[in-house]
């Protein structure tokens, strides 16, 4: 890994919050609604109620002497409520419980010669802790850290952590930003899953929520209605006043807790969730301030956004954001409608074909400025010209490609085997960053479902939101009914299945992928892709990449529908070098694999009938390559 900055602990602490000290506790908490303020402790040194005081600034402040960490607490609100912490570092009674003292420094960093990576395109392996393992928690995580090392992905992203309603969530309706989620284990438990992938050689990835709160648990504004703003709303629900009165405070307690994940538990990097329904007007976004400071300690920062803005990838000397890399779901989307022929809802925009395809490897993204059917014919993106493959994340499935999904299916529940290696093949040998949803590496039987634990009413009416949802998409969508979120099947039924690991055709699929992902770690070996090292081009219904990286000379071919060899002369992008030949590497239909081709001729190595795959590698002629 290169070292950019050296880790720090500690250091990115909050304006507020409990901070332990050696021998005392500091509360302080932005309150400025109020005209008094009291923290009331529950620990070893028994009951007791402080009184805070109050700055210019709105900050509430005041020391217990005989606090440590472990300490239960509540602030007391001049209205006579009780109400956890904002800025939480633990909840273990539930979000609506007292907080917890947590110090930082009580855990004992392993891995002290880690340094964060620079942001080269590393593959992703997306992870939602809850039904990754049987028992869904920090340090059952760690006992498959080797498994995705020995897979060959690079980096793994964790779904959001801020603690929640209820026992199981996807995360996004996180309202506790600055308590992982207790559902899991203790802080300090994520920070040893943090520690353990740095010993494997794995980046760790945050994902974070800054566009709502979740809809149960969430007290900020309790303490001041100047947290959210009032004139517009995201459709999750209110934002987070960014660019109004009192917005400094909010500012700083958002970008205090990207900084926080970053120096408390040593993340190399955050995935910023829905940035285009991040409200703010300020002159200088929250994005960007956000970015800055996750890249002064090293880090870097992922964002979805569904604008396709390429202005938020680019340099500020160009005007832009300078996030590292977005998610780019036209990829996704192409890859769908051309396996499936999808077009309910936003796939209506796609067509699929090859040449689609093509373009939107080439470019990262499809739509570049072109009417967008979904947006009722809106024009949607602008140009990647001279950006860099590193920043387009692209997938073939994540969680809200599955989960969006009434039933939970993954792609490899709606195609073939055959179809899905192909798919594959596109995704982890492309130029563009691939990211991997848990158990895609072995194309898992179990679905993931969209699941919540809130119970009441509120739980009804979610139940009743999403059969209304997909009831608008068709029966297609929610054939045979759709699972009820609150039920703790619809979790349980979404954990992963290890023992398929060896079991056919499981085990097959897996060796492909680690196949897969160590030619990938070829093209990359020397540092980011460039633009000028590959081009990507169709041929019938055949997506062909090529790459010149170095010396070294790769063709990559895939088709993902069956399909006929062209009876036209093949393209320029074919031909082996003077004095070279194609060497087959990889075969996505090999019997190796579960495919139905044991040898393929030399002089046919890319005409096949799809749906396929090959990766070639030219190497230099031999004297009896011309009789063959």
């Amino acid at each position: 890994m290169n070292a950019t900055a050296p880790l720090t602990t500690g250091a990115g602490t909050p304006a507020a919050g409990a901070r332990v000290h050696r021998e005392a506790v500091t509360y302080r908490v932005w309150g400025p609604d109020h005209k008094s303020l009291a923290v009331v402790i529950e620990g070893d040194a028994g009951s007791r109620q402080l009184v805070l005081v109050r700055g210019d600034d709105g900050f509430w402040t005041t020391t217990d002497p005989h606090g440590k960490s472990g300490d239960l607490y509540q602030f007391l609100l001049s209205n006579g409520r009780l109400r956890p912490d904002p800025a939480s570092r633990f909840q273990p009674q539930g979000v609506h419980g007292p907080s917890c003292c947590v110090d930082p420094a009580d855990f004992q960093w392993r891995c002290g010669s880690w340094r964060r990576p620079l942001w080269k395109g590393q593959s992703i392996y997306e992870i939602h802790l809850g039904t990754f393992t049987e028992a869904g928690s920090y340090f059952a995580a760690i006992e498959k850290l080797n498994h995705v090392r020995d897979l060959g992905a690079e980096a793994i992203e964790l779904m959001p952590l801020a603690d929640f309603a209820g026992e199981r969530n996807w995360g996004y309706d996180g309202v506790a930003l600055y308590a992982p989620a207790r559902c899991y284990g203790h802080p300090d438990e994520l920070r040893a899953l943090v520690d353990a992938a740095h010993e494997r050689g794995l980046a760790v990835i945050l994902d974070v929520v800054y566009n709502h709160l979740g809809p149960a648990g969430n007290y900020l504004a309790d303490f001041s209605r100047h947290y959210f703003r009032a004139d517009e709303s995201t459709p999750w629900g209110q934002g987070f006043n960014l660019d109004g009165p009192h917005s400094r405070a909010v500012r700083d307690f958002v970008i205090g807790n990207a900084i926080y994940w970053l120096e408390d538990y040593r993340f190399d990097g955050l995935r910023l969730d829905a940035t285009h329904a991040i409200l703010d007007k300020s002159a200088q976004h929250l994005i960007e301030d956000i970015t800055a400071a996750v890249h002064a300690r090293g880090g870097f920062v992922i964002a979805e956004d569904e604008r396709n803005e390429s202005r938020l990838i680019r340099s500020s000397l160009h005007g832009g954001s300078e996030l590292d890399a977005l998610w780019a779901d036209d990829f996704h989307h192409q890859v769908r409608v051309a396996l499936t022929g999808a077009r309910e809802s936003y796939f209506s925009a796609y067509r699929g074909a090859a040449s689609d395809l093509a373009e939107t490897i080439t470019h990262g993204w499809t739509f570049r400025g072109q009417p967008y059917e979904p947006w009722q014919g809106k024009l949607r993106g602008s140009s990647t010209d001279n950006l860099k493959p590193a920043s387009f994340v692209h997938c073939i499935e994540n969680h809200d490609q599955i989960g969006n999904r009434a039933k939970g299916e993954r792609l490899e529940h709606l195609v073939t085997p055959a179809q899905f290696r192909a798919a594959t093949m596109l995704l982890c040998l492309g130029p563009c960053t691939p990211l991997l949803f848990m158990g895609q590496e072995w194309a898992a039987s179990t679905p993931f479902l969209f699941f919540t634990d809130h119970g009441g009413e509120l739980g009804a009416q979610i139940f009743a939101g999403r059969k209304k949802e997909f009831e608008q998409h068709g029966a297609a969508w929610a054939d045979g009914g759709i699972p009820d979120p609150e039920a703790v099947e619809t979790f349980m039924n979404s954990k992963l299945r290890w023992e398929e690991l060896g079991e056919h055709p499981h085990n097959f699929t897996f060796a492909f992928y680690r196949l897969c992902l160590a030619q990938r770690s070829r093209l990359t070996a020397a540092g980011p892709l460039e633009r000028d090292q590959w081009q990507a081009s169709s041929f019938g219904e055949f997506v062909i990449v090529r790459y010149a990286v170095g010396a070294r000379i790769f063709l990559l071919v895939v088709a993902l529908r069956k399909t006929n060899f062209p009876a036209a002369s093949p393209p320029e992008i074919f031909n082996a070098p003077a004095g070279m030949r194609w060497r087959r590497v990889l075969a996505s239909e090999d019997a190796t694999f579960g495919g139905l081709t044991r040898k393929t001729k030399t002089n046919a190595l890319w005409k096949f009938n799809g749906p396929g795959g090959v990766w070639l590698e030219a190497v230099a002629e031999e004297p009896n390559d011309a009789a063959r």
